[in-house]
């Protein structure tokens, strides 16, 4: 029997659906597709099958709404509001998400860049909890603004269960974030990262020289003077200089007039040194050793030691804890922030925060394994 095919193209609600047709040729006995049940929500302009596989390029692929929208021959905020909702619906609302959270990690994040505004800020928190399959950290929430009460209203915002599993919050040194755990995750441990501290002390450095330009040729620095052209020198591993930026780091280091910048220079050194120590228990002897020297000495006329002496003895226990708690390091977190940064670019840009959020946790949230029902 010889079969003839035609292409029917039938309107149903709102979406356009193509029906095969056939004819026998013999008997010209006439026959269609069937439709297929749930085909499209009430209402929807797309089927579920266009949902999901849009939802599967953004989560999976990393397309733009703008890349899918085309491959589906529709509008913008057609897709946009699908993905949206389908995201919430099938991944970002799973109860089970927070199951298992033991370490968070916690740090502002920048989500628009034109001008400058307070609340173009949020608060990120990052689940660092190891886990047996070596899924990497992903991201569990993010929360408009950057404050004490910003991050206690979202830890009393969360199931009680959630919060006593909580043993570790890595974060960087705003006394905020701490307060806000002290007082809602009373029996965790708050760290300070290792990024956060060298950071630290590495922007000591920085300012120190700048200081020191101004103190001594009255002006900022210029491609040929001494301390503008060792400003990347002065904050790289001291094994690392290449044999001809060693010398310039040493001329400076020796010049008297530059003792200030020497003293924090080696402080900076040290501290890089004591991280980078194999056996955590030596490791957190010397830092111990660090901030407990640089509390007993005299930091007049040096107002970058005294800033930064009064900054580590506060946050000492919180510094010296990473030693004892692995897996609290809040550089995953910083890589997070990464992504994000990425996420933007792919977009150009976002204008609504709560787009901005959902997009995120769908970019960054570890859905990926979540969507195999969908493929």
């Amino acid at each position: 029997m010889k079969l003839a095919r035609s292409d029917v193209t039938q309107t149903c609600s709102r979406p356009l659906l193509r029906l095969r047709c056939f004819t026998c040729a013999l008997c010209q006995t006439y026959w269609s597709e069937q439709v297929p049940v749930n085909l499209a929500a009430s209402g929807s302009k797309l089927t579920r099958a266009a949902i999901n596989w849009a939802l599967v390029s953004v989560v999976l692929d990393g397309l733009s709404i703008n890349a899918v929208a085309r491959n589906l021959g529709t509008a913008w905020n057609t897709v946009n509001d699908a993905v949206l909702e389908a995201g919430y619906t099938h991944l970002i609302s799973d109860p089970t998400r927070f199951d298992g959270v033991t370490t968070i990690g916690v740090d502002e994040h920048c989500w628009r860049h034109v001008g400058w505004r307070s609340d173009w800020f949020v608060t990120v928190i990052i689940d660092l909890t190891p886990r047996s399959d070596g899924r990497p950290a992903r991201l569990l929430d993010m929360i408009p603004g950057r404050s004490k009460q910003v991050l206690a209203s979202w830890l009393k915002g969360q199931a009680t269960q959630f919060r006593l599993n909580v043993k570790t919050v890595a974060m960087d040194g705003f006394t905020g974030y701490k307060s806000a755990v002290r007082e809602v995750l009373k029996s965790a441990t708050t760290v300070m990262d290792p990024f956060h501290v060298v950071r630290l002390v590495g922007d000591k450095v920085t300012q120190c020289r700048q200081r020191l330009q101004q103190e001594t040729l009255g002006r900022r620095g210029r491609k040929n003077d001494p301390l503008y052209q060792a400003r990347r020198l002065l904050l790289t591993r001291n094994k690392l200089l290449s044999e001809t930026a060693a010398p310039k780091v040493d001329a400076i280091l020796q010049d008297p007039q530059y003792e200030a910048l020497t003293r924090i220079w080696s402080l900076y050194q040290a501290v890089i040194a004591a991280y980078e120590s194999p056996n955590r228990t030596k490791g957190r002897n010397k830092l111990a050793s660090i901030i407990d020297a640089l509390g007993a000495i005299n930091t007049k006329g040096f107002p970058e030691l005294r800033s930064l002496a009064r900054t580590l003895r506060n946050r000492r226990d919180d510094i010296l804890a990473y030693f004892t708690h692995p897996h609290s390091s809040n550089g995953p977190t910083e890589a997070i922030n990464g992504r994000l940064e990425h996420l933007r670019g792919i977009a150009l840009g976002f204008r609504n925060l709560q787009n901005y959020i959902h997009r995120s946790l769908l970019h960054t949230g570890g859905f990926k394994n979540n969507l195999q029902p969908l493929l």
